[in-house]
């Protein structure tokens, strides 16, 4: 199976479940995408959902704007060896692209580089770690208000933060849904170039704040596990009481057209 984000939605071939359309992206074909797009083409985002956003699309009581902000997004990948071992039980392929592994990989391979970059969250240390680190010498922040998803006006500010900034690369990092929104906002715009990734918590990860799951728990589908055990007051309702949902959402899908 192939997808060309660039064709006519009509004529691209992605595979379908739980009402989202995914890419067959792989990690390097992504950042392929990512750094071979002409930057004077209009805003993109990329969004990468994994059971959590799919459990909370289909069961939160979330306003249209929300469900048309995944169905905007110009790339969507598999966030979730979970999801795809699901996916596969019923038939359809997902092709597996952390997140986390993407933006690690894109800057490794923009080392040194001197386009504009634009930060959407992360903490106050994070320019410094990440300017570090990868050799960036161009790379602004925007840090929004804790409770964004249920700020309109600090989503909104986000998304004029991206277009009074224009940047190659623009990385928001603040958590689904309102990750997704800002970069609907902002394609919304019509007036920017560039392209979005929506990362949640891949930051962390790249300066250190967090830890993410030795590489055979990740080949498991056991990295849930992990973070479980590492931060269980934080995560217990997320992975012991909602995500479970997904087995009986998938069983129920019958919008698996390929």
């Amino acid at each position: 199976m192939t997808s060309n984000p660039s064709a006519p939605e009509s004529t691209r071939q992605r595979a379908k479940i739980l009402g989202l359309h995914f890419d067959s992206f792989d990690v390097e074909r992504l950042v392929t995408f990512a750094r071979d797009r002409p930057s004077d083409q209009p805003f993109a985002y990329i969004t990468t959902p994994n059971v959590d956003h799919v459990v909370r699309l289909w069961t939160e009581n979330y306003p249209d704007e929300i469900r048309t902000a995944y169905r905007e997004a110009d790339v969507t990948v598999c966030d979730s060896k979970v999801l795809a071992l699901l996916a596969r039980w019923r038939g359809v392929h997902l092709t597996m692209a952390s997140g986390s592994d993407v933006i690690a990989r894109l800057l490794e391979a923009e080392q040194g580089s001197t386009d504009p970059m634009v930060l959407i969250g992360g903490d106050e240390s994070a320019v410094a770690v990440l300017k570090a680190r990868f050799g960036l010498s161009d790379l602004i922040q925007h840090i929004p208000p804790m409770g964004l998803l249920h700020n309109d006006a600090a989503l909104s500010e986000a998304a004029r933060f991206i277009r009074d900034h224009p940047a190659r690369y623009v990385f928001i990092a603040v958590g689904s849904p309102q990750q997704e929104i800002i970069a609907l906002r902002a394609k919304q715009f019509g007036s920017i170039t560039g392209i979005g990734l929506c990362i949640g918590a891949s930051i962390d990860y790249l300066t250190g704040k967090a830890h993410r799951a030795p590489r055979l728990l990740r080949m498991l589908a056991l990295e849930w596990l992990y973070r479980l055990i590492r931060e269980p007051r934080r995560l217990w309702r997320r992975y012991l009481v909602r995500s479970p949902k997904i087995f009986l959402l998938i069983g129920r899908d019958r919008g698996n057209d390929r």
